[in-house]
């Protein structure tokens, strides 16, 4: 794994914005092609079957929670256990989700977290990568399969809706990059022969008359995409009413359980030592004074993070999560590559392996305008 310098396509900005990916310049700089990254076909080996282990390991991890009540250890209203369990034992199915890792091409990869509910960067790894890299790098590959295995994720979820079904894609109405990124995922669903809708969470009304969900022009909504955190919807005026409206949900309830950093530590409890898994702890005591990372059960994009190297200088991100509780986890120095900070993150589409995508920073904490950076490797 390097980092390599490179002169960006004179028309870059065009020719993403012809694909759809008009947040190409978020906070100044987000989608950076001044730079790439170049990996072995070994090490994306290492990173697929890393991932494939380490999605089984965080299914084991939810089941643990189930069997054993945990859900106040990661923070979950008890009112909404039984819409969790009745998703789980329901076997919902999950369309998507990214792991974060810590990677260097030489130590093991250590998992940061679980971006296992509304994971963002989707587009940019899916095709505007891809994009780049048959213009400028051809006759290499790229370690992204995301948008077949989304088609063919939808494809299979359209067998299960009934016949004229619409699946209904929402998000909030503010963002832009959320809106493109659910018009993305929509796109791919039509690709898979679904018929759909967009709403957005807004627009989104209850009847208690019917006690059913529906979208502004009255269309009753069955089935729901949503690019919206489950505890903000469970946390909503509307949210009681989830639980006995038998609309589903894509991510279903229970993946509420992996997108809760609290899964950290479970996942520490059940494989400790595991050479992909950093300690984690509810409690900071258990790590004996090391080097540690603070990180809320609930936060999003690297917000209210303490990042604490030993140095009496700890790094502190703002924000208003951690009203739920943290956890603490053992830090990884990041790697470094000409002062950039990369996370590496791996996708996982319908339980499977699909790709990566590369984030990077001039800290080591990721945030939510750091820089997208193209990959690729020789076959």
């Amino acid at each position: 794994m390097k980092r390599q310098t490179i002169s960006p396509r004179s028309d870059w900005r065009a020719k993403l914005e012809q694909i759809g990916f008009t947040f190409h310049s978020l906070g100044g700089v987000y989608w950076h092609e001044a730079a790439c990254y170049e990996f072995m076909a070994g090490e994306i080996d290492y990173i697929e079957a890393a991932t494939a282990e380490l999605h089984e390991m965080c299914i084991k991890a939810a089941g643990h929670v189930i069997s054993n009540t945990l859900y106040s250890r990661l923070g979950i209203p008890g009112d909404f256990v039984s819409l969790i369990e009745r998703s789980w034992e329901a076997d919902e199915p999950s369309i998507y989700g990214r792991f974060d890792f810590a990677y260097d091409g030489y130590d093991d990869l250590k998992l940061l977290e679980y971006n296992a509910d509304t994971p963002t960067s989707l587009i940019e790894a899916a095709v505007a990568q891809w994009t780049w890299l048959e213009e400028v790098r051809p006759g290499c590959d790229q370690f992204n399969s995301i948008h077949e295995k989304l088609i063919a994720c939808f494809r299979e979820i359209g067998r299960g809706l009934p016949i004229g079904a619409i699946l209904f894609f929402s998000c909030i109405d503010e963002s832009q990059e959320d809106f493109v990124t659910v018009e993305y995922m929509r796109d791919t669903a039509m690709q898979a022969g679904l018929s759909t809708r967009h709403v957005f969470i807004e627009d989104i009304g209850f009847s208690s008359d019917t006690c059913k969900f529906y979208d502004s022009e009255n269309y009753e909504i069955q089935h729901l995409f949503k690019l919206y955190p489950w505890e903000w919807m469970i946390a909503d005026q509307f949210g009681r009413h989830l639980l006995a409206n038998p609309m589903r949900i894509f991510e279903p309830a229970w993946k509420m359980l992996l997108s809760n950093k609290g899964i950290l530590p479970v996942l520490w409890e059940l494989y400790p030592n595991h050479p992909n898994l950093l300690p984690a702890f509810f409690e900071a005591a258990h790590l004996q004074g090391a080097a540690f990372v603070r990180k809320p059960l609930l936060s999003r994009e690297g917000a209210s993070i303490t990042y604490d190297d030993g140095t009496g200088r700890p790094l502190e991100t703002g924000g208003n999560y951690g009203a739920e509780g943290y956890i603490y986890q053992g830090l990884k120095k990041m790697p470094c590559f000409d002062g950039s900070y990369p996370v590496v993150g791996s996708w996982v589409i319908a339980g499977e392996p699909a790709g990566i995508g590369i984030r990077e920073d001039d800290t080591p904490v990721t945030t939510n305008t750091s820089r997208f950076v193209p990959h690729f490797f020789k076959p």
